[in-house]
This record gives structure tokens, C-alpha cells and sequence, in this order.
């Protein structure tokens, strides 16, 4: 059966611009693609027909020659540009699926993968800037109340004598004669078609051919800038504030990365953190313990509490302070403050000191006549031990 016309088979006429026809084939290929044709049994010829198409008119000197000689520009024995296409490749009747769909496969899925649409060279163009990571360490107090500190960052920044653009006094870059601004090139190895970065340009379709004397062409300086930085209250270790467009600048103009701060908190020497709770360790005497008393304790917002001691308190007993721990980050609530008693035996006694003890000692023993009977067993029983 004859070919049809490679216009035809595309829906476009023979003045048709590149942008047109690949337009065309994009249409073409979603519409016929096998995959979403599965019904139909001539879906799979008529796509490779569309690629057949494409891959004969997107380049230039093939669509010349097709235009000229129609599908024997193609065919061996058939004139100038028949010996070409023999010598370079030139087989668009095997419908050379890779070589045309690869033009257009991130036009159709890049979205899906992450990418832009558009020329390669275009996407790659105006790249994003890098996202930058900053460490912050604060003290209990800070993060209890809120802080407000100055950072110095040092980061690529826009180029102000080119303007981010990499060229002498702003020049715009211009398209990369190598790859055509595709930011690619392929060779045909056998069956296959490689593709790989374009050296010329690095992959951005563009090239600087006068390269601003400061940046050497990059569009980026190294800078060191200094930023405040607004750390609310409630910031726990490992909390992370996010600064939009305070990263690394973007590639010929694209937008700045972000700067993230991870706050670290130090260790306090007096309180100890548990969400939204503190602990603390508070030493009281041993009369105390046993009579009951007041103690003074801090607290975190540099204020001083009194606490009520019960009588008979013990080592480990726990009192709370409701609302005198760590604010919550989103605001509303505080945690409370957990205070734990620690009683302390007295040292360096006088002896008007041991005298009192003993006294209290003996007179416990004799108010507790089953403790005192304890007791001599126990002594008994060591000097058995000696004996």
C-alpha cells in the first residue's frame, strides 16, 4: 500500500512551522498511543505511522528533502538525497520510535517526572537555586520566651554586574549551536540512539559567549549575608523554621532556594525538658523533710516560686506547678512544672548537733519498741559475726 503523506498523516500543511508540527505530533501520539488504544487493532500501525512522520519532518534537512522528493528521499539508489539518508540514517520508513518520541516524551509525561515543559534548554535555562541548611543552638530560656537572632550566611548570590545572566554588562546568553538550545545531543549507535548532555553548554541549551568578568559567566558570586531570624516561642530541638528564597540564588535568573534553620537546644544545668514539661531537682534539709516547711525554687521565666513541703516528705516525693513549663509553638497552652525532692543528710555536725541526733534517736527507738527489738537483732547478729 502507498504512503500517505507525511503531512496528511500529521493534520498540518506543508507551511507549517516546527512548533506546529511538533505540536501536531504530540496531539497524535496521545490520541493513537497503543497503550490507550487496546480495542483497536490498528492503533500500533498508525502510530508508528505518526513517528514515521515526525521523525521525517522535524529536522530540517530531512523535511528539505522530503519536501523535494517526497518519501524517495528516503529510499537507496534514489538521488543526492537518497545516498545521504543511506549514508547518515535517514530511515524514517522503519519509524524510528526513539529517535521521534524521544523529542516529545518529557513534553508528555514531565509533569509526572518532575519536570517542566517545553525545550530542553528552556526548562534548563532558569534552574532553581539550592536549598541551604543552617544550625542554631539556643538556651532553655530562649526557647521558652522567644528570640530574635542575626545569622551570617554565606551562599551564592545573584551576579549584580551581569544581572544573573552570566554575560559582560547583562547581554542575554544566546542559543547553544551544538545542541540547538535542546541541552542534548544523540548519536546513532547501530539500532539505537544515545543521548547525552550537550559539552558545549552543560545541558542548558544556552552559552555565554562574553562571560561577565566578575562571575566568570556563572551569574553567581559567593556572598555572606546576614539575616534575622524571628525564633518563636515553645522551639524544641529539632524544630525547623523554613525561610523562603533566602537559599542560593537561582541559574540564569531562576528563583532563589530556601534557607532552613535547625534549632538545636542546649542542655540546661537546672531543668530538664519532657514536651511541654520541666523537671526539677530541688535539695531540701532534713528537718524540713520531717516537719514541713517552704522552699524557694526558680523557675524558667527567671521568677521565684514558693513551694509548701508536707511533713514526712521523702526522696523522689514529686509537687507540680501548673503552667510553669514550655509555652506550646502554635500558642494557647503551657506545660507544667515538675518539682522533685531531694533531702539532703546533714555533714559537719557539731556536737551540740550529734547530741540533739542521739537524743532523737533514742527517743525514737523508745516511742517505737518494735523498730528498737529490729534493731538489737541486727546488732546481735554482727557481733556473732565478729565473734
Amino acid at each position: 500500500m502507498a504512503k500517505r503523506d507525511f503531512y496528511d498523516v500529521l493534520g498540518v500543511t506543508r507551511s507549517a512551522s516546527a512548533d506546529e508540527i511538533k505540536k501536531a505530533y504530540r496531539q497524535k501520539a496521545k490520541q493513537l498511543h497503543p497503550d490507550r488504544n487496546s480495542d483497536n487493532p490498528n492503533a500500533e500501525a498508525q502510530f508508528k505511522e505518526v513517528n514515521e512522520a515526525y521523525d521525517a519532518l522535524k529536522d530540517p534537512e530531512k523535511k528539505a528533502a522530503y519536501d523535494r522528493f517526497g518519501h524517495a528521499a528516503f529510499e537507496g539508489g534514489m538521488g543526492a538525497a537518497g545516498q545521504r539518508g543511506a549514508r547518515g540514517g535517514m530511515h524514517p520508513g522503519n519509524g524510528d520510535f526513539g529517535s521521534a518520541f524521544s523529542d516529545v516524551f518529557e513534553d508528555l509525561f514531565g509533569d509526572f517526572m518532575g519536570g517542566g515543559g517545553g525545550r530542553g534548554g528552556a526548562r534548563q535555562r532558569a534552574s532553581r537555586g539550592s536549598d541551604l541548611r543552617y544550625n542554631m543552638r539556643i538556651t532553655l530560656e530562649d526557647a521558652y520566651a522567644g528570640v530574635q537572632k542575626s545569622i551570617r550566611v554565606p551562599s551564592l548570590a545573584s551576579c549584580d554586574a551581569c544581572d544573573g545572566t552570566g554575560a559582560e554588562g547583562g547581554a542575554e546568553p544566546v542559543t547553544c549551536p551544538t545542541c540547538s538550545g535542546m541541552g542534548k545531543v544523540r548519536a546513532q549507535q547501530g539500532f539505537f540512539t544515545v543521548e547525552r548532555t550537550c559539552p558545549t553548554c552543560g545541558g542548558l541549551g544556552q552559552i555565554v559567549k562574553n562571560p561577565c568578568k566578575v562571575c566568570k559567566g556563572a551569574g553567581r558570586v559567593e556572598k555572606e549575608r546576614t539575616l534575622s531570624v524571628n525564633i518563636p516561642a515553645g522551639v524544641e530541638t529539632g524544630t525547623r523554621i523554613r525561610l523562603s528564597g533566602e537559599g542560593e540564588a537561582g541559574l540564569r535568573g531562576g528563583p532563589a532556594g530556601d534557607l532552613y534553620i535547625f534549632i538545636d537546644v542546649r542542655e540546661h544545668p537546672i531543668f530538664q525538658r519532657d514536651g511541654h514539661d520541666l523537671y526539677c531537682r530541688v535539695p531540701i534539709s532534713f528537718g524540713t523533710a520531717t516537719l514541713g516547711g517552704e522552699v524557694e525554687v526558680p523557675t524558667i521565666d527567671g521568677g521565684r516560686s514558693r513551694v509548701k513541703v508536707p511533713a514526712g516528705s521523702q526522696t523522689g516525693k514529686q509537687m507540680r506547678l501548673r503552667s510553669k513549663g514550655m509555652p506550646a509553638l502554635r500558642g494557647g497552652t503551657h506545660g507544667d512544672m515538675l518539682i522533685e525532692l531531694s533531702v539532703e543528710t546533714p555533714v559537719n555536725l557539731t556536737a551540740r548537733q550529734k547530741e540533739l541526733l542521739a537524743e532523737f534517736e533514742s527517743l525514737s527507738e523508745h516511742n517505737n519498741p518494735e523498730g528498737q527489738s529490729f534493731f538489737s537483732k541486727v546488732k546481735s547478729f554482727w557481733d556473732g559475726m565478729k565473734g
